[in-house]
């Protein structure tokens, strides 16, 4: 039952899914080009899986603990398209003010090939196997946490 007032477990989910943006950036940063530094991506993975985390998580609690770790992975896979949508706009915007694009289509085509670059590069058994960890043991903990402090 969603509910728009702020509980324990939309708090619990935000907290949880922002350590899992962090760790899922820590094993993202390896994996990118050469000579690109990981900048502020741990922070950006960190707001955006707290956003996604009371959204999406903290609206999925009040089920059994098996169903917690299947909408951690949810969760967890929605922060994935988050974070690498916000990059790839981010990175349109810094291309666009270059003048690089003739015209606003042209910049708005790029958007998705950006994400499907950056997806491709993300594609390791490091980053997945942190989104199916970390994911499932959020997800329990924010239902712990909701099943605790109603």
């Amino acid at each position: 039952m969603a509910t728009s007032m702020p509980t324990a477990a939309k708090a619990a989910g935000a907290v949880t899914f922002a350590i899992v943006g962090w760790l899922v950036a820590n094993a993202y940063i390896p994996g990118m080009p050469d000579g690109s530094g990981g900048g502020y991506l741990r922070e950006y993975n960190m707001a955006v899986g707290a956003i996604v985390g009371w959204g999406v998580m903290g609206n999925s609690v009040g089920k059994k603990y098996s169903d917690s770790i299947g909408y951690g992975w949810k969760t967890v896979i929605v922060l994935f398209f988050a974070a690498i949508f916000t990059f790839a706009l981010y990175e349109m915007l810094q291309q666009s003010v270059r003048m690089v694009y003739t015209d606003p289509l042209d910049a708005i085509v790029d958007i998705f090939a950006l994400m499907y670059k950056r997806a491709r590069v993300a594609m390791t058994f490091n980053v997945i196997g942190t989104m199916l960890i970390a994911g499932g043991i959020a997800g329990m903990m924010t239902e712990y946490v909701h099943r605790r402090w109603r």
